[in-house]
């Protein structure tokens, strides 16, 4: 906590208001000479700085009884904190089975949840934003809201993704490539929608509400369909250029190697990918059952549990591959955590040990232990509350330039 308070501190090129919001943001409920001290603001420079954000509804006083502060009796202490009234928002996350749904106050409740299958797993662009547009009205239908009552929606999904752009330049649930989807979206839903790489706001949803909290350097890798990364360096996400940044599935693991849905060959995902095991389990004539990939996978780890030499094979390469990943961004980014989210880790301890104890050998040994990995499987809604999440943050920084009244 330290840390973060030294780089508001530090963040001199963040207007006033934006600094005292993202404290309250943070610790709330919170007083004034609080703020002013974490922002080393002058407090007659929050006050008038808390007094806009009151005046515009953007935060709230709440009273903190006396002996909550002290364990004395006396008078409440006034706070402020975030007024969740103010907007409420939406995230989607589309896959080729699903489209989960979470919609969040703009203090970060979660008001309700809900998931629609999708027609097919590879949509049009028009499809796409077709279905999104109906499973949100589903879902706000289902709390007597519409789609006039959101002030964004944000929208995660796997591929290349221009976050700033607002573009798709390949995602496998797409059939088109460089689609400006974010206009799409929003000009079909009549509010504004961001978009980003799932594996992004999965890290988003990690640093707000999971074990990335208060951490300044770490790594998210999802393991499902495909592999995505996402990067939070100095408590922020890094996206590199028209962000293309933290593709991890489709670096480069052997040359003219297997086909990646990317079209590229020798694409890590394209062995580690479920798409990928099942694949070359079809190949390879190894029975699997199940009428979806999760089954499928996971009747192929029974196959290998149950003695079948060409499923151990199958899953023993695919760990080597991963383990070869997994030590590759510990030897670029030296991150304090690396946080695995994958139904197949949870399932399989013995899988995930072998892959981290490779990784431990191919990472440089300087003297000190190799990152701390933790497995930290979320239900289905982990992904829409991260572009829920994306969407408040976007949300911020319009209300706080004039331009976005609050919907309440």
């Amino acid at each position: 906590m330290t840390d973060q308070k030294d780089k508001l501190r530090a963040d001199h090129r963040k207007p006033g208001n934006a600094l005292v919001f993202a404290v309250i943001q943070r610790d709330a409920p919170l007083a004034r000479i609080d703020i002013a001290r974490e922002t080393g603001l002058s407090p007659a420079t929050v006050t008038s700085i808390t007094a806009d954000l009151l005046a515009r509804g953007l935060v709230q006083e709440v009273e903190t009884p006396g002996d909550q502060l002290t364990g004395k009796r006396g008078r409440p202490r006034v706070d402020l904190k975030i007024r969740g009234e103010a907007h409420l928002v939406a995230g989607l996350k589309l896959s080729d089975k699903l489209a989960s749904i979470v919609l969040l106050d703009f203090e970060g409740n979660r008001i309700s949840e809900h998931i629609a299958a999708t027609p097919n797993s590879v949509l049009s662009s028009q499809e796409a934003v077709a279905f999104m547009k109906s499973s949100l009205t589903d879902a706000l239908s289902q709390q007597d809201l519409s789609l006039s009552d959101l002030s964004a929606v944000g929208l995660g999904m796997p591929g290349l993704i221009d976050a700033d752009a607002g573009m798709v330049h390949w995602s496998p649930s797409i059939s088109e490539r460089n689609v400006p989807l974010q206009k799409l979206m929003s000009d079909a839903l009549g509010v504004q929608s961001f978009i980003d790489n799932d594996a992004n706001l999965v890290a988003k949803a990690e640093q707000m509400y999971g074990v990335g909290k208060n951490i300044e350097n770490f790594l998210v890798v999802t393991v499902e369909q495909g592999v995505g990364m996402g990067i939070v360096v100095n408590g922020e996400l890094y996206r590199g250029t028209k962000g293309r940044a933290a593709e991890l599935g489709h670096t480069k693991v052997h040359q003219d190697g297997a086909l990646c849905r990317c079209g590229q060959r020798g694409c890590l995902e394209a062995y580690v990918g479920d798409y990928a095991l099942l694949r070359e389990a079809a190949t390879a004539r190894v029975a699997v059952q199940g009428e979806d990939a999760t089954d499928q996978m996971k009747s192929l780890f029974a196959a290998a549990d149950s003695g079948n030499e060409t499923a151990r094979g199958i899953i023993r390469r695919s760990g080597r591959m991963f383990a070869m990943g997994l030590g590759n961004i510990v030897n670029i980014f030296a991150p304090e955590l690396i946080i695995v989210s994958s139904e197949r880790m949870e399932g399989n301890p013995e899988y995930i040990a072998a892959v981290l104890d490779e990784m431990r050998d191919s990472v440089v040994q300087i003297g000190g232990p190799a990152p701390e990995v933790q497995l930290h499987k979320w239900d289905v809604y982990m992904w829409a509350l991260g572009a829920a999440s994306y969407a408040i943050e976007k949300v911020t920084e319009l209300s706080l330039a004039g331009s976005l009244a609050d919907k309440s």
